[in-house]
């Protein structure tokens, strides 16, 4: 949630609005420093790495808001979103990392900067270092576990999220299911809808709304993201340079900063990220070696695929493109189907006893434009030998387009089903075939019930 909530910033910066503008609003940033008396960093890089992190505050929120978006209690004082952004070296590229919130991660030694207490390092789910020892420990934490040195440190909380959103005139989503989170409040009917801030905030923090808790939650902001981006872009407020300014300031009063975060890298991160989407290959997620990770005195953390994850910040460091960190499609020719595979929901589940074919097939089909869930899970047989495909009949044409993606899966109708494909996979599995649709855009045109609608 956070994730939207820091690049919400930055996007206004993309239209290429002037230095002279940018560089009034220097003294509008909030300054702290996370790199005070830092030793033993990670070798630097070629290009630029910034850590976007978001806070849970709300103090400038009022308490109508708070009750109406349900923003009640009190703050953890925790960074539930964490991002590493590489700018290239030529400026060309904004590559995004995004650290999951739950990571099993293990402090550094620190001394407590208010008490002067010094403590060992000790485990803790990431978000968590923020809380224990501010900005300081969770850069130091970042830098321990990736080996990527950060350049630069950029804050957002809560409230600078709603005003960008509100500012922008609000956000277009699309759902083709309802979504409702008692704990957050949201609750929003399948079809499209303009959000404002405060029902942004609810639907990018919503994370009860399926079994994919914090996965699930992740792919509905990058979803929002790209919508945001789109809205940011095309708006007429980045091309008035007056009307920029009044925003970009609104927006800004809520951020914090290292002392060297100033216009030029403001700029910089912008004019990167100017092409920047969450379907492109530049925006991905640590790899996840275990969901549900038990820790004494802990609870259940994400862990990381250690060897895919050193790869993935090596290209980091070395400014390199993440695509090849990325599952790819088949680069055979396309097939053409009936419904384009970024208009068909999938839940993939292992069938087999092969550790991690599940995570394999949901990343191959997300590759290939599926909208997948990003979390797969184990059927309760293990013994299946062909992939089978479960859908229900009302939505027959998207499922016969998945199935061309599945060479040789079984359709199984299952009536009741909704939107959501079922992809038990079978030993049988080899590849993701790419396809796409005969008419571009065009949706399924299933007989629904109620508000049961699909959309792009």
């Amino acid at each position: 949630m956070r994730a939207v909530t820091t690049l919400s910033v930055v996007v206004l910066a993309s239209a290429g609005i002037g230095h002279a503008v940018i560089s009034s609003l220097d003294a509008d940033i909030a300054r702290v420093d996370p790199f005070k008396d830092m030793k033993n960093r990670p070798r630097a890089g070629h290009g630029m790495n910034v850590l976007l992190v978001g806070t849970d505050g709300r103090d400038k929120i009022s308490p109508d808001e708070r009750k109406r978006y349900h923003l009640g209690g009190a703050p953890c004082h925790c960074t539930d979103t964490i991002m590493i952004v590489h700018i290239s070296e030529d400026r060309d590229r904004a590559s995004v990392v995004s650290l999951p919130r739950d990571s099993y991660a293990e402090t550094p030694p620190h001394t407590d900067a208010t008490t002067g207490e010094r403590h060992n390092g000790h485990p803790v789910k990431l978000n968590a270092a923020y809380a224990e020892g501010g900005p300081q420990l969770t850069v130091r934490t970042v830098e321990d576990m990736t080996h990527v040195k950060i350049d630069h440190y950029l804050e957002v909380d809560f409230t600078s999220f709603m005003k960008t959103v509100d500012e922008l005139g609000g956000v277009k989503i699309c759902t083709a299911e309802p979504l409702k989170d008692s704990y957050t409040g949201l609750d929003l009917p399948a079809g499209t809808h303009t959000l404002t801030g405060g029902e942004a905030l609810q639907y990018v923090r919503s994370r009860h709304i399926d079994g994919a808790s914090d996965l699930g939650r992740m792919k509905r902001q990058q979803r929002f993201l790209a919508a945001l981006v789109d809205r940011a872009t095309s708006s007429g407020v980045l091309l008035n340079p007056l009307k920029f300014r009044d925003v970009t300031r609104a927006v800004l009063g809520s951020v914090r900063a290292d002392k060297g975060f100033g216009a030029d890298e403001l700029l910089d991160l912008g004019r990167a990220m100017r092409t920047f989407s969450p379907s492109s290959s530049e925006f991905t997620t640590v790899p996840v070696g275990q969901v549900g990770y038990a820790v004494k005195g802990i609870g259940s953390t994400v862990k990381w695929d250690d060897a895919k994850a050193a790869r993935l910040f090596e290209a980091l460091r070395e400014d390199k493109p993440l695509a090849a960190h990325r599952p790819r499609a088949t680069t055979a020719a396309p097939v053409d189907v009936e419904v384009a595979p970024q208009q068909i929901q999938v839940q993939v589940e292992n069938g087999t006893a092969t550790a991690g074919l599940g995570r394999r097939v949901d990343a191959a089909l997300a590759a290939a434009g599926f909208r997948t869930t990003g979390a797969p899970s184990n059927a309760t047989t293990p013994g299946t030998r062909r992939t089978v495909i479960l859908y229900d009949p009302r939505w027959d044409r998207s499922a016969r387009s998945l199935a061309a993606a599945l060479p040789g899966s079984e359709l199984r109708p299952a009536p009741g089903r909704g939107p959501l494909m079922k992809v038990i996979a079978g030993t049988d599995f080899r590849q993701v075939r790419k396809v796409r649709a005969e008419q571009p855009g065009q949706a399924e045109a299933a007989v629904v019930r109620g508000n049961e609608v699909g959309c792009a």
